[in-house]
C-alpha cells in the first residue's frame, strides 16, 4: 500500500478512536500551623512554635487522575475495547473522551482473565465503529497502524510500521498492581508503542483493526506488542450471547518443563506441564471438582498432550485449552511414575 493511502485509513478511523481517563477520590493532606512543609523535608520545617512537623492534617479527599489509556469503538450503541490493565482498579472512576472532545462516564463489563482485553460500555447511541480484521491472516512485514493517546498527553498520535513478529510471548508489569502477567501469542510491530496507547487499534491497510496495542519494551528501540483482535473477537462473541466472557477451565496449576528443569530436578521429561500446588491456601495443583480431577490428574504428573497436540514452551496448555469449547470431552495423555497414562474428561467453564 502506497504511503499516501495511510492518510485515508487514519482519517477513516479516527473518529472511533478514544481517550480513557482514570480517576480516584484520594486523601489530601496539608501541613499544620499553616505552614507549607519545605522542598527536601520530607516531615516539613519548624512550626511558628518552634516544633518540628512529624505530621500532615488530613484535609479530605480529591478526585485525582492516576492514569489513563486508549479504545475504540466496535458498536455504535458505545461497546469500546481497551485493555485490561487500564481499567484493573475497581475503586476507579473511568470517563472516555471521544474525538468531539465529548465525555462519558464509562462502565467496566467484561474483563479477560486470561487475555489483555477489557470491554467498557458508555450511554450512546449512532458512534462510529472501527470494523474487526483476522488477525490470523496476518503476515511478516505487513504493514502496522498504531493510533492512540501518547503518555496520556498527545491524543490522536499515529505510527506506522510493519508486523515484525508472531505468537510472541513475554512477561508483562503492570504500575498499578505491582503484578507481572505472562502474556502470550503476541503481535509484535516496529509501529511506535507508547504509554497511553494502550487499548487502542493496531490497523491494517484496509482500516480494520488486527491488534490492541497492549505493550513496549523499556530500553529497546521499535519493538512494541499487540494482542490479535481474534481474541477480543471471541470474548465480544461471548458477551453478547452469554452476557459474560467464557474461557474453558482444566482446573491445574503447573509449570512448564524445558532442559534446564530437567536436569536441575532430575525429571523423566524436559517437556510438558508439571502439576504442581502453589504456597497459597487455595493453591492445590488440580483443582478439586475440575476438569483434570474428574479425568483422575494428580499432582506430580506430566501433561505431555491435550488433544492429541504436544504441550511445550511454544505450543502451551493454555493455547491449546483456548481451541477448545467449554463442554467438549478432551483427551489427555500425561506421564506418571515414568509411565504414559490416557484418560479424557469434559471442559469446565472458568469461574
Amino acid at each position: 500500500m502506497k504511503n499516501s493511502s495511510i492518510p485515508k485509513v487514519v482519517q477513516k478511523v479516527l473518529p472511533a478512536v478514544v481517550s480513557i481517563t482514570v480517576s480516584k477520590l484520594l486523601p489530601v493532606f496539608e501541613a499544620p500551623f499553616g505552614v507549607p512543609p519545605a522542598k527536601g523535608m520530607p516531615f516539613g520545617p519548624r512550626s511558628p512554635f518552634g516544633l518540628k512537623q512529624f505530621f500532615m492534617i488530613p484535609k479530605g479527599k480529591k478526585k485525582i487522575k492516576t492514569g489513563g489509556g486508549s479504545g475504540f469503538i466496535v458498536d455504535s450503541s458505545g461497546t469500546i475495547l481497551t485493555n485490561r490493565h487500564v481499567v484493573v482498579d475497581p475503586q476507579a472512576e473511568y470517563v472516555v473522551i471521544l474525538g468531539d472532545e465529548k465525555k462519558y462516564p464509562a462502565q467496566v463489563i467484561a474483563k479477560d482473565p486470561i487475555n489483555d482485553v477489557a470491554i467498557l460500555k458508555i450511554k450512546e447511541k449512532g458512534l462510529p465503529i472501527i470494523e474487526l480484521g483476522d488477525s490470523s491472516r496476518l503476515k511478516l512485514g505487513q504493514t502496522a497502524i498504531a493510533i492512540g493517546n501518547a503518555l496520556g498527553t498527545f491524543r490522536n498520535t499515529v505510527s506506522v510500521g510493519v508486523v515484525s513478529g508472531l505468537s510472541r510471548e513475554i512477561m508483562a508489569g503492570d504500575a498499578m498492581t505491582k503484578k507481572t502477567t505472562k502474556l502470550r501469542g503476541l503481535i509484535q510491530t516496529d509501529a511506535a508503542i507508547n504509554p497511553g496507547n494502550s487499548g487502542g487499534p493496531l490497523l491494517n491497510t484496509e482500516g480494520k483493526v488486527i491488534g490492541i496495542n497492549t505493550a513496549m519494551v523499556f530500553l529497546a528501540e521499535n519493538i512494541g506488542f499487540a494482542l490479535p483482535i481474534n481474541n477480543a473477537s471471541k470474548a465480544l462473541k461471548d458477551l453478547k450471547k452469554y452476557g459474560r466472557i467464557r474461557q474453558p477451565f482444566l482446573g491445574v496449576r503447573y509449570i512448564l518443563l524445558n532442559k534446564e528443569l530437567k536436569e536441575r530436578f532430575n525429571l523423566p521429561t524436559d517437556r510438558g506441564a508439571l502439576i504442581v500446588s502453589e504456597p497459597a491456601p487455595e493453591g492445590q495443583g488440580v483443582v478439586p471438582g475440575g476438569a483434570a480431577a474428574r479425568a483422575g490428574i494428580r499432582e506430580g504428573d506430566v501433561i505431555l498432550e491435550i488433544q492429541n497436540i504436544k504441550v511445550s514452551a511454544k505450543t502451551p496448555l493454555e493455547d491449546i485449552l483456548q481451541k477448545c469449547k467449554i463442554g467438549q470431552t478432551i483427551s489427555l495423555k500425561a506421564l506418571r511414575s515414568g509411565k504414559e497414562i490416557i484418560c479424557q474428561s469434559i471442559l469446565g467453564e472458568r469461574k
